[in-house]
């Protein structure tokens, strides 16, 4: 019974292969896994390794005696044969003299391979690697500084080789990294890997979340799947060779990261352990830390590859130092990068952050001016004289001794407003209003921001499951048309084996009837050469004789009958001839007897003709016959070719629409897909300039507070307490 194809097709689970595996004689047809010995846990069934969708199992060959992993699917992957074989043929072709060290795995998709129950399924084969997984080998070799160091950078080169021949692998990741014995580096679990010949297609995956980018989409698919996990595991590998006691302290036993997690890449600000990296004494691993916090926030298409941020001449001979001898924390980075990058990387400048305005206004008066000095002498004077006009009685006087002090006044406020400080207030303060008014409000902004995402979410959503949808109902439609194709061909097929059947009988019915009609022409000959009037029936004389041939009546084969009429004029009985063509007439003197006579005048006749007509046709004419019938024969049998034939043409035609139906919809998808990253792409540049813009709007409104504040100080009261003290 064949498998179930498509989308709805439902896989084994991990416990249904491990039931089939017990049995590897029945469930496999492979050479080399057919009889194949499987490893078992304690229960003695197969021992399963579990993932997102699949299950691998190993098992050892009885025939060769080698050790394979074979990988058991327990989901759906679109295009599956497919991926495996581009990926198989791009890694076929990878040199192993030219990479850093044997980290390819040689592997063989296997379809139909595996039967469990009444269906078989597909099975991924591959070599064995006797290595154990990177977080299993630091738990026993952390503490060995130059061990990690020198692993450190073969994971370096692992990358530098994946980018070199435009592979990414898609889920780099500590159970994805194996350890040989000799320190190098086995790379397994090649489902969501990235090769050219893919080009197009979405990814099925989206790597260990404890690796991978915050704005890692289901669409990302390409060279760049693995630039941000690669600096996640770099940074960690060299944090622990500078300090092996960060395994202890950041990593947790059996845990599914090395130092940091997804939280960490999400909520730097709150991360204890990216902060204990960031300010870790050894400049290369803060700076790590830092270009890791950085890139957590750009897209993935703008994130540096390991291989250009890591020179390969280092300055030092080794970056394992004794972390009491680091002088401080790192030093500053330019453009995003750590110091110790600087010039490696051309184009990874992160987000700037801003910064609050450089000039800060004066919240105090200065230098006294003449202007000051002036004002400073008059309001003694003008005291004096409001005194004085107190003593001589002028207090009923306009505006009375509180003249002088008003002017003083008025002269104080026009010496305060032609303040330096006062302008330098009122346009630092005039220019942050204005930042702020160009700027978006940052509640509003994040508000749509959010309501956008949230649309193109739900319509991504909606695209994502529309795609398999239109895939199933395509092929639905195709099915549809082939039932359609092959019940118009059996249709037509069977009305052509009938007809065909039926020829013998047709044979039959035409001997017949070329039979019937040469006796009939026989003894219609026969009775035409009997005239009437040679040899008349009984009562016919020569005179009725005449008549009868005047009405057209001379042979026998003249007419066929007669028919009695009733005479009503002369209340008597009458008698009609039929002729042979069927019209009746009415003969003078042929009455109902004489019509009797000659009726048995000819039956006798036919009778006599009858006994010596021919029995059977001639050879020629039964072989016209045959001829007509083979003509007939050969003539259906070339339309029951030709059904054959368009049934075909039109499967071959339903086909190629299917094809093409189904290369549109990839093509449709696979644009939408870009639309869509490009679209993420943007919410991510939305997001850090909405970061950005907060900070500034932050930073700005704090400083407009400070020159409000600042403008407030420099009040009249504090003109005239620096006009005599000059503080």
């Amino acid at each position: 019974m064949g498998p179930a194809t498509g989308s709805q097709r439902r896989f084994p689970s991990g416990a249904e292969y491990a039931e089939a595996l017990q049995h590897t004689q029945l469930c496999f047809h492979h050479p080399e896994l057919k009889g194949a010995r499987p490893e078992l846990t304690g229960l003695g069934l197969p021992r399963p390794i579990s993932g997102a969708f699949a299950s691998v199992f190993s098992l050892t060959s009885p025939t060769s005696g080698r050790r394979y992993a074979v990988k058991c699917f327990t989901r759906h992957v679109p295009d599956q044969e497919r991926r495996y074989e581009a990926i198989s043929s791009r890694l076929a072709l990878l040199d192993p003299a030219e990479l850093s060290q044997p980290w390819n795995l040689g592997f063989e998709y296997l379809p139909d391979a595996i039967s469990v129950g009444r269906e078989r399924y597909p099975v991924l084969k591959m070599e064995w690697a006797e290595a154990v997984t990177l977080s299993s080998w630091l738990d026993d070799n952390h503490t060995d500084r130059t061990a990690v160091d020198r692993l450190a950078d073969r994971f370096e080169e692992l990358t530098r080789d994946l980018a070199s021949h435009q592979i990414a692998h898609g889920d780099l990741q500590h159970g994805n990294l194996l350890v040989a014995s000799d320190d190098t580096l086995r790379l397994v679990d090649y489902d969501g890997m990235y090769v050219p010949a893919l080009a197009g297609l979405g990814g099925t995956e989206r790597g260990h979340r404890n690796y991978q980018s915050p704005l890692r989409g289901n669409d990302d698919f390409g060279v760049d799947l693995d630039r941000f996990s690669a600096w996640v595991i770099f940074l960690s590998l060299k944090a622990i060779a500078s300090e092996p006691a960060l395994w202890s302290r950041l990593h947790e036993p059996s845990g599914e990261f090395l130092l940091l997690t997804e939280d960490d890449f999400t909520s730097p600000a709150g991360s204890a352990r990216l902060q204990t990296l960031l300010t870790h004494p050894d400049r290369m691993v803060s700076g790590l830390a830092d270009q890791v916090r950085t890139l957590a926030c750009q897209p993935l298409d703008m994130l540096p590859p390991l291989t250009l941020a890591v020179p390969r001449q280092r300055a030092a001979a080794t970056v394992i130092t004794d972390t009491s001898a680091q002088s401080g924390a790192a030093a500053p980075s330019t453009g995003g990068l750590p110091g110790w990058m600087a010039g490696h990387v051309a184009s990874a400048a992160p987000p700037t952050q801003p910064a609050a305005p450089s000039v800060a206004p004066p919240d105090r008066f200065q230098v006294r001016t003449p202007l000051d000095v002036a004002v400073a002498v008059v309001w003694p004077l003008m005291l004096a004289v409001a005194v004085l006009a107190l003593v001589v009685g002028l207090a009923t006087a306009p505006f009375g001794p509180a003249a002088p002090v008003l002017a003083a006044a008025a002269f104080s406020v026009f010496g305060r407003a032609r303040r330096t400080e006062r302008a330098q207030t009122r346009a630092v303060l005039s220019g942050l209003t204005a930042e702020l008014d160009q700027l978006d409000d940052p509640v509003k902004a994040e508000a749509k921001l959010r309501k956008d995402r949230a649309k193109f979410d739900a319509a991504e959503a909606k695209r994502t499951a529309d795609h398999p949808r239109a895939q199933s109902k395509l092929t639905a439609s195709h099915q549809v048309e082939l039932q359609q194709i092959e019940k118009r061909r059996i249709r037509k097929r069977h009305e052509l084996d009938k007809k065909i059947a039926g020829l013998s009988a047709e044979r039959g019915r035409a001997l017949r009837t070329a039979l019937a009609a040469r006796q009939s022409a026989y003894v219609r000959d026969r009775l035409g050469r009997q005239l009437i009037a040679r040899n008349p029936p009984y009562g016919i004389g020569p005179k009725l004789a005449a008549r009868l041939a005047a009405a057209g009546v001379r042979t026998a084969a003249d007419f066929t009958g007669y028919r009695t009429v009733q005479n009503a004029h002369y209340n008597s009985v009458g008698a009609q001839l039929v002729l042979s063509n069927g019209r009746r007439i009415d003969v003078q003197g042929i009455g109902e007897t004489k019509a009797i006579a000659l009726d048995v005048w000819r039956r006798e006749l036919v009778a006599a003709a009858e006994a010596g007509q021919p029995t059977a046709l001639t050879a020629q004419e039964r072989q016209s016959i045959d001829q007509g019938i083979e003509v007939r024969r050969a003539r259906l049998a070339t339309e029951l070719r030709s059904v054959d034939a368009a049934a075909e043409a039109s499967r071959t035609k339903a086909k190629q629409e299917l094809e093409d139906g189904r290369a549109r919809l990839t093509r449709e998808n696979a644009l939408a897909g870009e639309r869509a990253r490009r679209q993420r792409q943007e919410f991510s540049r939305r997001a850090v300039t909405l970061q950005q813009n907060s900070a500034r709007h932050a930073a700005l409104s704090s400083a407009a507070e400070a020159a409000e504040a600042h403008r407030r100080r420099l009040s009249l009261v504090s003109y005239l307490k620096f006009l005599y003290t000059g503080r």
